[in-house]
């Protein structure tokens, strides 16, 4: 196999997004911000090195976004290499261009805003409608400078005798059904994350009082601190039954001996709901399925259950799990 065999098999194919169609387009060039930062080739090249630089620069960064911009900027500066490919989605045409990385690394430090900069050839622009839907959901990332992996190959056909992998019009495009479950489970893993993240103890509590609120039933929280076992006691109208409620935001399983503690608080007639951000013991879900009166509800579930009445959460839910009613490509039915 010759050399030149083996550099383009070890091509690697990066996807990367910009507010300046123009500078890229015309310049030729791929570019990152970032300014303050500084030269990149300056910080010794790993990324711990970086981070601390990145640090010391945005000390108000939230914690959760230094790895991620970390990697972007180290991935940038010394993991792209001179021929590998780049997939660049822009906004202005609506078109995809695929590039070739044609320089190093240079830092640009009379740019305005985007400093970090490596040159491109620019070898084709495809309409957007000529890839499936899997295709261009994978560089519709939030990253700004990614890995394109999964449909790296489709991209790169279209290099190749002017034909890319598209649907025809008496085709199906059968990553759409792929693309739509990507897009969901993404948002059901985002809006577990933030409850996790954002609500813990009493404020897990509130927030289950204010979505069974939004269910339909009336609610009373019990005071903070409250050791009666109860957290909150809802009603579906003015009659019984009385469903007792315990919240748990722990991020272990939930246990049997905890489900019988809620049981012990039951009087006859009651109902019981146990809510958690996590899941149940294989004995605690035994314990649920032969006890009909108390309903377990798991961190999936309940996010289900947000998605399903979001609307009707409080304006102080609602901004703090931002989401957007859209409407995604699905399969036809048969």
């Amino acid at each position: 196999m010759s050399d030149k065999r083996i550099k383009s098999e070890e091509r690697r194919v990066w996807g990367i997004h910009t507010t300046d169609d123009n500078l890229f387009l015309k310049e030729n060039v791929i570019a990152l911000g970032w300014k303050e930062i500084g030269n990149l080739k300056v910080i010794a090249a790993d990324r711990d090195s970086f981070k601390e630089r990145y640090t010391a620069v945005y000390p108000g960064a939230k914690k959760g976004s230094i790895p991620t911009s970390v990697g972007m900027l180290f991935r940038f500066c010394h993991e792209v290499q001179i021929g590998d490919y780049v997939i660049y989605p822009s906004k202005s045409d609506r078109m995809i261009n695929i590039g070739e990385v044609t320089g190093d690394y240079l830092y640009t430090s009379d740019a305005y805003e985007y400093v970090h900069r490596r040159s491109v050839k620019w070898l084709k622009h495809v309409p957007r409608m000529s890839f499936s839907q899997g295709a261009l959901y994978e560089i519709g990332s939030a990253l700004t400078l990614f890995s394109v992996k999964k449909y790296a190959d489709e991209f790169l056909a279209a290099l190749h005798k002017g034909t890319t992998k598209h649907v025809s019009d008496n085709e199906e495009d059968d990553t759409v059904g792929a693309t739509a479950e990507d897009i969901v489970e993404g948002t059901k893993d985002f809006i577990l994350k933030e409850l996790s993240r954002k609500l813990k103890g009493y404020d897990l509590e509130l927030f289950v009082a204010d979505l069974l609120g939004a269910m339909g039933y009336r609610t009373k929280v019990s005071p903070q601190g409250g050791d009666s076992g109860i957290d909150i006691t809802a009603y579906k109208d003015e009659l019984p039954p009385r469903i007792l409620v315990q919240v748990k935001s722990q991020d272990g399983d939930i246990k049997e001996t905890t489900i019988q503690s809620l049981k012990g608080a039951m009087r006859e007639g009651d109902y019981g709901l146990f809510v958690t951000l996590s899941n149940y013991t294989k004995n605690a879900q035994k314990y649920l399925d032969n006890t009909p009166i108390i309903r377990g509800i798991n961190g999936t579930e309940l996010v289900e259950l947000v998605l399903k009445y979001y609307e009707d959460l409080s304006d102080k839910y609602q901004r703090m799990i931002p989401l957007k009613m859209v409407y995604i490509p699905v399969p036809k039915e048969e």
